[in-house]
């Protein structure tokens, strides 16, 4: 069926129908067919601005799901979590968080035993099983498991970045993406720490590819051949170099050749000598998040870089890997340790 959410009964007998029975009434508008007549008028005020968002121009089947929206935009969230406090703008948010506390997880995956606290995960979940893509891109040949992916993918096409940092007003295509950057570029907040080694992350998904590096996993192998790597983009530049599956990205200025998009961006900011990422200790201004922070090592004491051999902790990894080729031959090893 579909991901899509209700917040009664009601709303889900029609979700219901609209999948299965006698499907006689069609939406010309989006093929969506319905069992009844009465979920085919209501549903059709989607694709009329009769109910119609003035900030957003996003288009509901009535006044009550409108009002909800409404509450986006205002900032309002009159429900609050008993247990946390936190707040949400609608009831059937509210009721979906507070499984989180209650560990409650009902809908089961039957393929993997994987469970969910929402349908609509288990929905989605599937499709990794299935490999079933139905969200494609219009612009190129891209395609997506869930709706939510699509919308921000189009952005790339569009160049729309909505998500602006207030720090150094770099904008991004999704919050997450923003989220992710402001945690990993303008705070040294890091409450993930790698058991093996004590390094610390700022998110949990660096903290467990990190890991890699000390259990030795390879999770991603070639299709073509028997090599496997450690890191996605590994897999990727092996396709390209190897097995010409890809795509180079060139320099319209000098013509190099890039394996990654956002090396040739990062690489004509150098040519127009775009400066985005200001430190904001010293007046010095960089082209990339990683060359900030690892300026930002000199103006604090905060050392992340730990030698394994010898626990000696270092501001910067360069300085980390330097001592350890001494210190290596000191500990008779010559085991290759990529931080």
């Amino acid at each position: 069926m579909c991901d899509e959410q209700f917040e009664n009964q009601r709303r889900l007998s029609e979700g219901i129908d609209s999948h299965a029975g006698d499907k006689a009434y069609l939406c010309t508008e989006c093929q969506k067919c319905f069992s009844n007549k009465e979920y085919l008028k209501r549903h059709m005020h989607i694709h009329s601005d009769k109910y119609k968002c003035s900030e957003c121009e996003k288009c509901f089947r009535g006044k009550r799901e409108l009002t909800r929206h409404r509450q986006i935009h205002s900032g309002e969230k009159p429900f609050r979590c008993s247990i946390c406090g936190k707040r949400f703008a609608v009831t059937i948010s509210l009721r979906l968080h507070s499984r989180i506390h209650s560990g409650e997880k009902s809908y089961k995956c039957r393929l993997c035993e994987k469970a969910f606290n929402r349908s609509s995960q288990l929905t989605i979940h599937l499709r990794v099983h299935t490999g079933d893509k139905p969200y494609k891109c219009s612009m190129c040949d891209k395609a997506f498991n869930q709706s939510s992916h699509l919308s921000i993918h189009l952005r790339i096409h569009t160049g729309d970045k909505p998500y602006k940092c207030s720090v150094c007003d770099k904008g991004f295509t999704s919050s997450s993406g923003l989220q992710r950057h402001e945690r990993c570029i303008h705070s040294n907040v890091r409450p993930h720490s790698c058991s093996y080694c004590g390094k610390q992350f700022a998110v949990v998904v660096d903290m467990k590819s990190h890991v890699r590096v000390h259990t030795g996993a390879k999770p991603y192998s070639c299709r073509h051949c028997s090599e496997e790597f450690i890191w996605h983009h590994q897999l990727k530049d092996h396709l390209l170099k190897s097995h010409n599956e890809g795509t180079w990205f060139t320099c319209h200025i000098c013509q190099k050749k890039f394996n990654r998009k956002h090396n040739l961006q990062i690489h004509i900011q150098r040519h127009d000598s775009v400066k985005l990422y200001v430190c904001n200790e010293c007046p010095k201004r960089f082209c990339t998040g990683y060359e900030l922070k690892s300026h930002q090592a000199v103006h604090s004491d905060y050392r992340q870089f730990c030698c394994f051999l010898c626990n000696a902790v270092f501001k910067s990894k360069a300085g980390c890997k330097q001592h350890f080729k001494k210190c290596s031959v000191v500990h008779n090893t010559t085991s290759l340790v990529l931080f």
